[in-house]
């Protein structure tokens, strides 16, 4: 089922131009990562896809209500963003944070209800930070804040998540963490996400699809054994790389092409590149 569409997407800032006729559709509990150079257009297109950003033309719809008429509040209703950066106020305990995301429910001057504070600890519960409730935010790790800020979103109670860049800064185990509760999250709310990557091995493992966006344009949309190709990729990000078969999980896997040769060794494999 079409969730969020966007339709011949162009903006830009001041008197720059960065999208170009950008066409994507994201399907509940379905993943599309934005992939792509860095000043491609990636943030941008988030950016357009919340409201932040206006755009030069084109049409967000979502079950054929033009994203871009709505107020504020009724678009935070229906979308809500992580962004690259968040500033959390540190002295604020992780349950106030994540209650922020509650305010396009609350009328003006209301007070928080019953039902806000079910829907904090849903999205406490479903980041996995219930044990952090009443932690300080400068209490917390980057992965711990992380959860917390997707927490706040998921609060918003959303149909349309969009994450920037969500592992930025992160070590390893807490990528490999916070990917995983995306997916999670995508399945068993159906959310439909968007987010943008530069690591396109994770992109492989954690997308439905990819989507690279290069010079303001897509240059190909798929799956991921579709789009992550040698061609495609040197193409976009103008320079030599192969694609190999990840030998333990079926994914492509992205390397930069050093070598004449199309046999690589992974994990004590030997692996042929895809041609």
């Amino acid at each position: 089922m079409q969730t969020l569409s966007l339709s011949n997407i162009s903006a830009g800032y001041r008197n720059k131009s960065v999208l170009y006729n950008v066409s994507l559709e994201i399907e509940s509990a379905m993943i599309l990562a934005l992939v792509g150079p860095n000043g491609s257009g990636k943030s941008t297109l988030i950016r357009v896809a919340t409201g932040v950003l206006p755009a030069t033309c084109g049409r967000i719809s979502m079950k054929d209500a033009n994203v871009l008429r709505m107020n504020t509040r009724e678009r935070a209703r229906r979308i809500a963003v992580v962004p690259q950066q968040a500033q959390l106020p540190n002295t604020f305990t992780v349950s106030e944070v994540v209650l922020m995301g509650r305010t396009p429910h609350i009328p003006m001057w209301a007070s928080d209800s019953r039902k806000d504070y079910e829907a904090v600890e849903q999205a406490m519960r479903a980041s996995g930070i219930e044990s952090l409730s009443s932690r300080r935010i400068g209490e917390l790790s980057g992965g711990e804040q992380q959860r917390v800020v997707i927490a706040r979103a998921l609060a918003q109670e959303p149909q349309v998540l969009l994450l920037d860049e969500p592992t930025a800064h992160l070590d390893l185990k807490h990528q490999a963490a916070i990917l995983s509760l995306i997916r999670t999250l995508a399945r068993e709310q159906s959310l439909a996400v968007m987010l943008t990557m530069h690591d396109l091995n994770q992109a492989a493992r954690c997308a439905d699809k990819i989507a690279i966006l290069s010079d303001g344009r897509i240059q190909a949309l798929g799956t991921p054994n579709q789009v992550l190709t040698a061609e495609l990729l040197s193409t976009a990000y103008g320079l030599p790389v192969e694609v190999v078969t990840h030998p333990y999980h079926g994914t492509p896997l992205v390397v930069l092409s050093h070598t004449r040769s199309s046999t690589f060794t992974v994990g004590g494999s030997s692996i042929r590149s895809n041609k």
